[in-house]
């Protein structure tokens, strides 16, 4: 029997989960959590990740990361955090790898999209796709839908929750209507999701051409740490001075992170993970680190995700996913038999479960085979 004992008392414990929704043996040689992890890695849906954009669409160049390549970067800055805290590793790569498994293809301009499109039929959001996907729509096993993961790790990757979403979904969606806290291990990997992007966004913005360093030393926090690696290797240039100034932004983020977290643990005292549920909220930046970060997700959004060159891009396919959706919808026969629904559309409830069934479809869908699929429906020269 795997145990937890070198984690604290407040951590998630493997042997002391809420269970699954569908009971099944022990894991024996690992952990429950472990399980989760090794479930993930091995699913379809991870695997698409690799052919999903961040913020570059995938054909854009092959150095920018992808969905895949950030899930990675969120799961080793979670995984050095949890091991300072004494939190479940295990947990928080299983959160990590899974959080954006639901996310459509082109980004948040596809979800943003497809949301639109879902207007009527009940709207759609991404972190509660990816609970769809380990819930319902990953096939391998032959006891149950979906990948059958822990009540904590399901928990974790339920980010964000609308309350009328949440009130369909039992215990799980509790923390939302009643405004408690996840684990520590979730609360962490939250965080551990935007050190990671806000930072490899500039890498990207930079190797992009869409950001320069004249604009980013306007940014403070950026211009503090660029002087500071001038200041110790004087004449260094280029991609290691670019790299070098990002190691340490992400390596101060870390640190700030623990020593705050510590410190708020301290003072709460909790002594199991159900004192964290009813605690205010453990895991955060200190308020300086906070304001530093807010000013780098600003200037992110507005030189970045705002650049005209990404929104021609976002433009392009928020298109693509509108127009797979609504001509889908209007003719039945074009969705594969495995995303159609067999009761006639005439009634209003088929008309709804067609429309999710359209939007697991296309929410599955990698860049690429999105932009195939396009040109599969609307030209006539592709088959």
């Amino acid at each position: 029997m795997f145990t937890d004992t070198h984690l604290a008392p407040y951590a998630a414990q493997s042997a002391q989960t809420k269970g699954r929704r569908f009971v099944e043996p022990s894991p024996g040689t690992r952990s429950e959590f472990q399980r989760d992890r090794d479930r993930i890695i091995h699913s379809a849906a991870f695997r698409r990740l690799e052919y999903k954009t961040q913020v570059f669409v995938n054909h854009e160049g092959d150095l920018f990361r992808t969905r895949l390549t950030h899930s990675i970067e969120v799961a080793q800055i979670a995984r050095s955090i949890a091991r300072n805290l004494r939190l479940n590793e295990d947990l928080v790569e299983a959160i990590s790898l899974a959080h954006d498994l639901g996310h459509t293809p082109f980004g948040h301009a596809g979800q943003d999209a497809l949301n639109a499109c879902m207007r009527d039929y009940g709207g759609f959001e991404h972190n509660l796709q990816s609970l769809r996907v380990v819930d319902t729509l990953e096939e391998r096993y032959a006891s149950f839908e979906g990948l059958n993961l822990t009540f904590e790790a399901r928990e974790g990757i339920l980010k964000h929750c609308s309350i009328n979403n949440a009130k369909a979904l039992g215990e799980l969606g509790l923390r939302f209507i009643n405004k408690t806290q996840p684990s520590l291990e979730a609360q962490l990997t939250n965080l551990a999701d935007e050190i990671a992007y806000n930072n490899h966004d500039i890498d990207d913005g930079l190797r992009s051409g869409l950001l320069t360093e004249a604009q980013l030393m306007e940014v403070d926090f950026y211009a503090r740490f660029r002087r500071e690696v001038d200041d110790t290797y004087p004449g260094i240039s280029g991609r290691r001075a670019i790299s070098e100034t990002i190691r340490r932004m992400i390596n101060m983020l870390i640190s700030d992170l623990t020593q705050t977290a510590q410190q708020r643990i301290r003072d709460a005292a909790p002594k199991s993970i159900n004192d964290v549920r009813t605690l205010p909220a453990m895991m955060a930046f200190s308020d300086a680190t906070y304001q530093d970060a807010k000013s780098l997700k600003q200037f992110l959004y507005e030189h970045l995700y705002r650049h005209y060159l990404v929104n021609r891009m976002s433009h392009k396919a928020k298109n693509t996913v509108r127009e797979l959706f609504e001509v889908m919808m209007a003719q039945a026969n074009l969705v594969p038999p495995d995303y159609r629904v067999q009761a006639s559309l005439d009634s209003e409830q088929s008309r709804l479960l067609q429309a999710r069934r359209i939007a697991d479809y296309i929410a599955g869908m990698t860049d690429r085979f999105a932009i195939r699929e396009h040109k599969r429906l609307f030209l006539i020269e592709e088959v």
